[in-house]
């Protein structure tokens, strides 16, 4: 199955909030026609509805594929639209956080070949970053479907396991929000050292936003782009100093706060 499949049998979007139009914006302009997709949405933007795409409750009998992007709170209302699609030759993609597959094997059947996908925030501007797993009933060339529709809106790895999910969670999925946060802080940093407000905040959203560039662009690791930045007793190594202390410092942080994500991860999918 690939995108030729998908363009000639239908694509059905279950929800197009904000991850589900990132997505199909990045379908409709890498080709896929519109008239090859159903969305179903109680509520359609005015966007959406300029896009040329079936809106309503009725779907093709056998789609390509099912992406399901609904809240996961949202999940028992929406997934009675596609339970007849389940248990046959539609695969079921789910964008929906911390919701396992068997989930969705309980409604729509074991025989139904289902990915679970976590994309994250920077999806909505083409940056994000995807995992992907698939249940038993997953094949090659699902995976490689499923990767196709999700580099519309970042890169896309695949995993081994749906335990390493909780992992991918706490560090992609959760981690955009502590980005913000170092922003945030740095900021206020900046503005305790006398800079205005907004002096403070554009110096740090650039510095940010530049050394993720930098760092996703470099051929040397993040650790030697640090050392690069580092002159021997420097401003530099003083403030890493500060940053690197192994009780206070980043990585001591960082830990505890993944560990914290990923452990409320698994509480979540526990019920």
């Amino acid at each position: 199955m690939n995108m030729t499949d998908v363009a000639k049998r239908g694509l059905v979007l279950l929800g197009c909030g904000k991850m589900g139009s990132a997505m199909l914006e990045g379908w409709l302009r890498t080709g896929l026609p519109p008239t090859s997709v159903w969305v179903i949405d109680p509520n359609p933007s005015d966007w959406l509805k300029e896009q040329g795409v079936a809106i309503s409750g009725e779907t093709p009998p056998n789609p390509a594929v099912v992406i399901i992007a609904v809240k996961p709170q949202m999940m028992s209302d929406a997934l009675p639209d596609v339970k007849s699609l389940g248990n046959g030759k539609t695969l079921v993609i789910s964008v929906a956080a911390g919701t396992p597959i068997s989930t969705f094997e309980e409604v729509l059947g074991p025989k139904t070949p289902i990915v679970r996908a976590m994309p994250n925030t920077p999806a909505s501007i083409g940056r994000g970053i995807t995992a992907i797993i698939g249940n038993a009933m997953v094949q090659d060339d699902h995976l490689d479907l499923s990767e196709a529709l999700m580099l519309s809106v970042g890169d896309v790895v695949r995993l081994d396991a749906e335990d390493q999910m909780d992992a991918v969670t706490a560090i992609s999925g959760s981690g955009p929000a502590y980005v913000f946060h170092l922003i945030e802080s740095l900021a206020a940093a900046g503005m305790a050292q006398g800079l205005s407000a907004e002096l403070s905040m554009q110096l740090a959203k650039a510095t940010v936003a530049g050394a993720g560039d930098l760092a996703e662009q470099s051929d040397e690791n993040p650790a030697q782009l640090r050392t690069n930045v580092t002159s021997p007793n420097g401003t530099t190594q003083a403030a890493l100093e500060v940053l690197m202390d192994a009780k206070t410092g980043f990585p001591h942080l960082l830990r505890r706060a993944v560990a914290a994500a990923a452990n409320r991860s698994r509480e979540l999918a526990n019920g």
